[in-house]
């Protein structure tokens, strides 16, 4: 069994499809490395560590709704993922099962080909994992940030955590800023005509950032290029991110070309979005 398989999962829920597991499958082929990555879809973080020994997982990306659940069933966590308070990805080493976070990577990357971070304001639209990496990312850079969410307790907890500003979505016109930042799954597909935010209040930023990448253009976005916004699409994080992971994994330099290639080529097939992260 020395040549066996190594064998990668995504766990969330759902993932039926996501673009994950051919992303990273595809980087492994082209580093001809003897791996492969599968989609799980599981109801718990203790699913998610049956299933790793059960069938001998390497490692795994995690995703909506595990980040924050299966942290307390790890060996060890970064200090990153434990002050953004949410894991994406894990690692079996040594018998031990740690834990990381590569999206604020992955959103710092993104930004920075349209926006310098250091001495800007970010509005930070969500409060869950994802908005935890973003306003962790942007404090690291030098940015400064306002959290934005529409259940208002749940904001007002994760300001207070990083030390920044709370403000309701009905006060997004008024926030003077210079990037918004969806970190929400609305607009997703198959939801794809729907936004965040009213289209009106989007002239208020010189810079708006959708996390999402199916579609590749959502609504918010859309509305964001109408009035006069740059924009940065979910794709380059996604990609970014899922490289990390491919470094965590294996120590070598991750394929990014490679694997954009690959992502537009599932979202653009039969021409249309067909994918959810």
């Amino acid at each position: 069994m020395k040549n066996k398989k190594k064998l990668y999962a995504l766990f969330g829920n759902p993932v039926e499809h996501s673009l994950s597991p051919v992303m990273h499958t595809t980087a492994f082929n082209v580093m001809k490395i003897d791996a492969r990555c599968i989609a799980i879809r599981v109801e718990s973080a203790g699913e998610i560590i049956r299933n790793i020994e059960a069938m001998d997982i390497s490692g795994a990306c995690v995703t909506i709704p595990h980040k924050t659940a299966i942290m307390d069933h790890l060996d060890g966590i970064s200090e990153s993922a434990r002050l953004i308070g949410a894991v994406n990805t894990l690692t079996v080493t040594g018998g031990r099962l740690e834990g990381d976070n590569t999206d604020w990577k992955g959103l710092v990357l993104a930004l920075k080909e349209k926006i310098a971070i250091e001495g800007n304001t970010f509005v930070v639209l969500g409060a869950g994992g994802a908005a935890r990496a973003a306003v962790f990312g942007i404090l690291r850079e030098g940015g400064k940030t306002v959290v934005m969410n529409r259940t208002a307790a749940k904001g007002e907890t994760l300001a207070k955590e990083f030390g920044c500003e709370f403000r309701p979505v009905s006060e997004a016109g008024t926030i003077e800023a210079d990037c918004l930042i969806n970190c929400t799954p609305v607009g997703m597909f198959p939801n794809v005509e729907i936004s965040p935010v009213e289209p009106e209040t989007l002239s208020h930023f010189s810079c708006v950032m959708d996390m999402i990448y199916n579609p590749l253009e959502t609504k918010m976005l859309r509305d964001a290029r109408t009035a006069g916004c740059s924009v940065v699409s979910g794709l380059p994080m996604f990609i970014c991110q899922g490289g990390e992971q491919i470094r965590i994994w294996t120590g070598r330099r991750p394929p990014l070309g490679d694997m954009m290639k690959i992502v537009l080529e599932k979202l653009t097939d039969d021409g249309r979005d067909k994918a959810s992260r």
